[in-house]
């Protein structure tokens, strides 16, 4: 991922974007407790703001982080993988916004990358600490919302998905798995990635006893039009890429978009939590 200054800090006489979001999560229909956690985060280089469900701003004076979580682990240690996952990025980041917001920055990719390493290594202590959270870890997809871009990271099998004004639904980020590699380099279709027997073991992720952490670093323009849509594995058992292209292009306001997805993946499937973030960029 190339850095790039945010238009922001150069001047720019453009009028600022407008953002608008809605994020709902959901046990399902056959878990006992909620594993799944969302965030969204308006931020400077002083304050950090947590936002309701849905929303509306504009990124005149102020960074948007939107992130999905999905912990793993057993008995409740799951969920408090993924709340100790979003809690860490929401104490984190706003150092990484005077880094980027003064003009010495040296990329939100290093950023992005040392906040998955921070929650890592916090996830491994925690494990190592105490016998109820041995084994315990997340997935992570966060999106930093800045002035014509958005920059992401990511491990696990949550996903991130960019859609176009014009459609033509994209995955941004890579399932770390096995039949996610398989999927990308075209030797499986959907289909078969959604039934194949190692499509929950995942080779990266947040703790869990793993050495090293990986993340997958991107970024995406931000433009008038586009949608972005963060979410756990259990919303895509649900729905497929079709689908949630389908329900993206739907509906002209994002207010309820996230609550009508969600429900949908649930009544479809409802083997596992469901969450979904979703983000309409506007001029």
């Amino acid at each position: 991922m190339q850095p790039r200054p945010s238009e922001r800090s150069t001047g720019s006489a453009l009028p600022p974007l407008r953002l608008s979001w809605s994020g709902m999560t959901d046990i399902g229909r056959f878990r006992s407790n909620n594993e799944d956690a969302f965030l969204a985060l308006a931020f400077d280089s002083n304050h950090v703001h947590r936002l309701g469900r849905s929303g509306r701003s504009t990124l005149e004076e102020t960074d948007f982080v939107f992130a999905v979580s999905d912990g793993m682990g057993g008995a409740r240690s799951g969920e408090f993988a993924s709340r100790i996952t979003v809690d860490q990025v929401t104490r984190l980041l706003p150092l990484g916004f005077r880094r980027t917001a003064g003009g010495s920055m040296q990329g939100y990719a290093g950023i992005l990358a040392e906040i998955v390493a921070a929650i890592h290594r916090d996830l491994l202590t925690m494990g190592r600490s105490y016998q109820e959270c041995a084994g315990m870890g997340a997935t992570l997809s966060l999106g930093w919302f800045t002035p014509g871009w958005m920059y992401f990271s990511h491990i696990g099998d949550s996903r991130i998905y960019r859609l176009p004004k014009g459609g033509g639904l994209e995955q941004l980020t890579h399932d770390h798995s096995h039949p996610g590699w398989l999927r990308r380099t075209g030797q499986i279709n959907e289909r078969e990635a959604r039934s194949h027997p190692r499509r929950n073991a995942l080779q990266q992720v947040l703790g869990a006893g793993h050495q090293f952490a990986e993340p997958q670093l991107g970024e995406s323009r931000c433009l008038p039009g586009d949608r972005f849509l963060l979410c756990t594995d259990g919303l895509v058992d649900g729905l497929w890429d079709r689908r949630l292209e389908e329900l993206l292009l739907s509906r002209p306001e994002t207010e309820k978009l996230a609550d009508e997805m969600v429900l949908e993946a649930v009544q479809a499937s409802g083997r596992d939590n469901a969450t979904a973030v979703v983000i309409e960029v506007a001029d």
